[in-house]
């Protein structure tokens, strides 16, 4: 079910560039792809990643590399079962797995490593073997399916340490990782820790390790690339060992706020740097939960109950104007949450066909109203704030103590933009 959306960067007409961009898109749309059994559909090109201009008579260009995003996108069934890279510390004694699509070559060429040393290396990581990928990613699916999964994150920039730290960064625990599963010698250490090869790390109850270990063994994927690489801990250490020698120790809370650093000098200088300070701060305290919701109500209630005896499920107004296209996917989410979702175009409002007060929610949809221009949410806001029917109607909406109204996308900029008819938004 999986498509791929494909965003090519080149500089058309560069000496080699064409070349590049030819072997690219061969490499990925009649060689991969294909194996994988996946299509992109959908894309689009930039062929104009070069600019020139002349200095004191000299001419200068620069010319960005080659490169492509790639994004894939499916239907979901269950939006619940996604995973997250914070390490549960919740769920009893737990393992921390890794899945190493590299098989153990650890080829460090363009990693970041290399490149804070000012080296690009000769050797790039690649998809050695489709048939690995996709048996990686049905275990991983199943696995899934079958809550064995605690938290799951892919290896990429800075490799496997950037990995397991982002998620004890995450989870606000400490790691104790044994890399003798990995490697026998010292000399391989900063390879296996740095390297950028395609991968993950999962997390798993120990109970269910030998499973997991079992499911993809049969997948093909054995003992040379599924190990077993060491546990979280209840504290702030993170304490790297090989052959019995810890070959790394530190501290969890300082290495997130080294991790910090740059994000939080740019915030200083661009938001409020009290609060920036603060906020940095509080990556020392142990027991800080960040921003965190606090409901005044039960999220596991039915919220349609009370309606299920009448027969008749809480209307929300599935909220459109020119140019917006989420209102399917809105409307079907709804409907699976116990609402009944009813179309509504701004048009019905003004013209007075549509009364808010038969709603109980209302949400304005995303996707590019008024073609995307620049200020189009606002301008939609304008269209309630300047009519004066549509400005009761949504007045009163917002005034209710039984509504509820959601903002995405776009439609958000639209809402953000009605402040001064909803109460409260002034603080």
């Amino acid at each position: 079910d999986i498509k791929l959306s494909a965003n090519w960067m080149s500089a058309a007409g560069h000496p080699g560039e064409d070349a590049r961009l030819y072997d690219t898109v061969k490499a990925v749309g009649m060689e991969l792809c294909p194996e994988l059994g996946i299509t992109i559909p959908v894309g689009k090109d930039s062929m104009s990643m070069k600019t020139r201009w002349s200095e004191e008579g000299t001419e200068k260009t620069v010319t960005s590399p080659l490169s492509l995003i790639v994004t894939g996108f499916a239907p979901v069934t269950d939006i619940r079962k996604t995973l997250t890279p914070q390490l549960r510390m919740d769920k009893g004694l737990t393992d921390l797995i890794l899945i190493d699509l590299g098989r153990g070559q650890n080829r460090m060429g363009a990693s970041i490593l290399a490149q804070t040393h000012g080296k690009l290396g000769s050797v790039a990581p690649d998809v050695d073997d489709a048939e690995d990928l996709k048996a990686f990613f049905a275990v991983i699916q199943g696995l899934n399916a079958d809550d064995h999964l605690l938290a799951y994150h892919d290896r990429s920039d800075g490799g496997l340490m950037a990995t397991v730290l982002e998620m004890a960064f995450a989870g606000h625990c400490g790691l104790n990782l044994e890399l003798d599963t990995l490697t026998g010698t010292r000399e391989k250490v900063a390879a296996i820790l740095f390297n950028e090869e395609l991968g993950a790390v999962i997390q798993v109850r120990q109970d269910a390790t030998p499973l997991v270990l079992a499911q993809f063994s049969a997948a093909g994927l054995g003992e040379d690339c599924v190990a077993v690489i060491g546990k979280p801990i209840n504290n702030s250490d993170v304490i790297i060992s090989l052959s019995g020698d810890t070959v790394f120790k530190g501290d969890r809370r300082l290495l997130q706020r080294q991790w910090s650093e740059t994000s939080y000098q740019i915030q200083r200088l661009r938001d409020n740097a009290d609060c920036a300070d603060q906020e940095f701060d509080a990556l020392l305290e142990e027991d800080n939960p960040g921003l965190n919701v606090k409901l005044g109500y039960d999220v596991n209630d039915d919220i349609a109950a009370p309606y299920i005896k009448k027969g008749v499920r809480p209307q929300v107004a599935v909220l459109r104007e020119q140019g917006v296209n989420g209102q399917v996917e809105m409307a079907a989410a709804f409907d699976r949450a116990g609402f009944a979702s009813v179309d509504v175009h701004m048009s019905d409002i003004l013209a007075g066909r549509v009364d808010l007060n038969d709603f109980k929610g209302l949400v304005a949809c995303g996707g590019f109203s008024y073609g995307d221009v620049l200020g189009a949410g606002e301008g939609w806001a304008k269209s309630a704030l300047f009519n004066s029917r549509a400005r009761d109607a949504f007045q009163g909406f917002f005034a209710r103590t039984d509504s509820f109204a959601l903002g995405v996308c776009n439609g958000c900029q639209m809402m953000s933009n009605l402040s001064e008819l909803i109460p409260g938004s002034e603080f």
